[in-house]
């Protein structure tokens, strides 16, 4: 009950920002807010928002689209160091975006996945099976 609460105030302020145009998000977009605790134990992710919709796809590293079933989903900085800047599950129909790079991603199910690097859409994954991508630095 708490947390279905908790969900719908999340979900009214997430409305009264998209209306408003203000955002006090900082991390990734998001269409829909990911379920889950994120459970890495750290702050907010590093990943600065794009929100500005005149920014040219090929320019944003990464773009997740979840198309299929919900599926945990993990992103970390691909340096020394391996920030978790997400870390669970994310439900049909949620977009995650960073620009920065480089990036590791894996998923539970990578076929619930639609995954754009650099404005390339990739290969679609089989459904059920873990899936793993890299976002490398764009010179």
């Amino acid at each position: 009950m708490v947390a279905a609460l908790a969900l719908l105030v999340v979900g009214a302020m997430a409305l009264v920002n998209a209306i408003s145009g203000e955002s006090d998000q900082q991390g990734p977009v998001t269409s829909a807010s990911p379920s889950g605790d994120g459970g890495d134990g750290g702050g907010s992710p590093s990943a600065s928002a794009t929100a500005d919709p005149a920014t040219p796809a090929e320019s944003v590293p990464l773009v997740i689209r979840v198309t299929g079933q919900p599926t945990t989903v993990v992103v970390r900085v691909a340096d020394a160091q391996g920030k978790v800047l997400t870390n669970g599950q994310l439900d049909t129909g949620d977009t995650l975006q960073y620009d920065e790079a480089p990036l590791q991603v894996v998923a539970t199910n990578g076929g619930s996945l639609q995954v754009t690097i650099y404005g390339e859409l990739q290969a679609r994954k089989p459904n059920g099976q873990r899936g793993q991508w890299f976002v490398g630095d764009q010179s």
